[in-house]
C-alpha cells in the first residue's frame, strides 16, 4: 500500500514537472512569435488629430496640383507638411517683427504675408525645373547601365529593369514605373511617350529617341548609349562650370532685396517709430516703387546669369 502511494506521488511530481517545462516551452514560442510578428507586421502608432486632417487633405483632390508643384521642385514634403511649415512660419516671422523688431501689428502682418508670399514664390520659381534637372544628371549613369546590359546580351527591358534597381531618385521612380508598365505588357513606344510627358527636358527627349530607333532600325545600341553618356557627362560638366561662375551673381540677386529690408527692420527698432511715416499716402507710394525695384532688380540680375546651355 505504501509503495503505490510513493508511485503515485512520483507520478503527480513528474506529471507537474512536465506540465510546466511545455507551459515553459509554449511561452518561449510565443514569445518569439510575437517578436516575428511584430518584425512582419509592424503595429501603427496612434495618429494625433492634426496627422489625421493632414492625411486627410494629402488624400484629397485639391492637393493634387500642391504636390505636382512640390514634386517638380524636387521637395521632399506632402503638401499638408508644406501648409504647415507656412503656418508656423506665419507665427514665427509675427513674433519676430512685432515684438523684436518692434513694429505695429499692421506692418507686422503686411511684411510676415508679404514674406510668405514672396518665399512661396521663389521657391517654386528658383526650382521649377529642378526634378528635370537631377534626373536628367542622372541619364549619364542611366546610359552607362544600359550599354552594360546591351554587352552582356540583355534586352532592352531587362536593361530598364536593371536600372530601376541601380540608380537612385528621382530617376528610380520613373523606370520602376516603366519596368512595371512594360512587364504588364505595355509597348516600349508608349511606355516612353508617358515618361516623356512628364519629362519634357531635351535630353531625356534624345534618350528616348534614341531607344526607339535603335530598336526599330537596330545597331549597336551599347557603342552609341556609351557615345551619348560622354556627350551628357560633358554638357553636365560644362553646366556646372557656369553654375559655378555665376554663383556670385545669382547669390547677389537674393542679397541686395534682403539688405534694405533689414537695415529698416534695425532702424526702426534702434528708433522708435521709424516706419511710422510707411503708413501715410506718400510713405506707401514710396513702399510700393521700393518693392517692385526690389522685385525687378531681382528678375534682372537672375534673367543675366540664366545661361542655357
Amino acid at each position: 500500500m505504501d509503495m503505490i502511494i510513493a508511485v503515485l506521488f512520483g507520478s503527480a511530481a513528474l506529471a507537474i514537472l512536465l506540465m510546466v517545462y511545455f507551459l515553459l516551452d509554449y511561452r518561449r514560442h510565443k514569445q518569439d512569435w510575437k517578436k516575428k510578428m511584430r518584425t512582419w507586421y509592424p503595429e501603427e502608432k496612434r495618429k494625433s488629430a492634426i496627422s489625421v486632417l493632414g492625411d486627410k487633405y494629402d488624400a484629397s483632390p485639391s492637393s493634387e496640383k500642391l504636390h505636382k508643384k512640390l514634386q517638380l521642385a524636387n521637395v521632399g514634403l506632402l503638401p499638408s507638411e508644406y501648409i504647415g511649415a507656412h503656418i508656423v512660419g506665419f507665427l514665427l516671422l509675427y513674433v519676430v517683427f512685432n515684438m523684436i523688431f518692434s513694429m505695429s501689428a499692421f506692418i507686422s502682418l503686411v511684411l510676415t504675408v508679404g514674406l510668405l508670399a514672396a518665399s512661396h514664390f521663389l521657391l517654386f520659381y528658383l526650382r521649377k525645373n529642378r526634378y528635370e534637372e537631377r534626373f536628367n544628371e542622372q541619364l549619364s549613369e542611366v546610359c552607362r547601365l544600359l550599354a552594360n546590359a546591351s554587352k552582356s546580351g540583355m534586352t532592352v527591358t531587362q536593361g530598364i529593369d536593371l536600372v530601376a534597381n541601380e540608380v537612385s531618385s528621382p530617376a528610380m521612380e520613373e523606370f520602376k514605373r516603366m519596368s512595371y508598365e512594360l512587364k504588364l505588357g505595355v509597348p516600349l513606344e508608349q511606355v516612353l511617350k508617358k515618361v516623356q510627358e512628364r519629362n519634357t527636358s531635351r535630353d531625356f527627349q534624345l534618350f528616348a529617341a534614341t531607344l526607339l530607333i535603335q530598336k526599330k532600325t537596330g545597331g549597336n545600341l551599347a557603342s552609341t548609349l556609351e557615345t551619348m553618356a560622354t556627350t551628357l557627362e560633358d554638357r553636365k560638366i560644362l553646366h556646372q562650370t557656369i553654375r559655378t561662375m555665376t554663383s556670385e551673381q545669382r547669390y547677389i540677386s537674393i542679397i541686395v532685396p534682403a539688405m534694405p529690408i533689414f537695415i529698416l527692420l534695425v532702424m526702426n527698432n534702434v528708433m522708435a517709430g521709424f516706419t511710422d511715416p510707411l503708413t501715410t499716402t506718400p510713405g506707401l507710394i514710396i513702399l510700393a516703387l521700393f518693392g517692385a525695384g526690389i522685385i525687378l532688380s531681382f528678375f534682372l540680375i537672375r534673367k543675366i546669369t540664366d545661361i542655357k546651355v
